[in-house]
């Protein structure tokens, strides 16, 4: 006790943190701030999840538009057909269909996948 005193008494910024409130109150803010279930750094892992799910919805958004337009676009029967034929290469009874590759096409294509 004595040795506490003398501390105090050379240091007497150890009047204030001795403090039974001060010591308290410390540790009610170390144990919200890192050990509790609502604490400070599980909100920033959760801030950082609901950013992401937010970017998530505005990607999803913009596809939704992109593919609603697409839709609206192959309304029309002959676009239905020209798109299955340019994406899909599909053709129509007694036709032949030729796939023209050129070779320039062949070397971009396997400088990409080396890359």
């Amino acid at each position: 006790m004595n040795k506490l005193k003398n501390l105090i008494v050379k240091y007497p910024f150890l009047k204030i943190i001795v403090n039974r409130y001060i010591l308290v109150l410390i540790f009610f803010l170390i144990w919200m701030l890192f050990l509790d279930n609502y604490s400070y750094l599980e909100h920033r892992v959760l801030n950082q999840e609901i950013d992401e799910i937010e970017d998530n919805i505005d990607y999803y958004k913009s596809e939704i538009k992109k593919d609603s337009a697409s839709i609206k676009h192959l309304k029309n029967n002959d676009r239905v057909e020209k798109f299955a034929r340019e994406k899909y290469y599909m053709k129509r009874e007694n036709e032949d269909i030729y796939i023209i590759e050129y070779e320039d096409d062949n070397k971009t294509e396997k400088t990409n996948s080396n890359n």
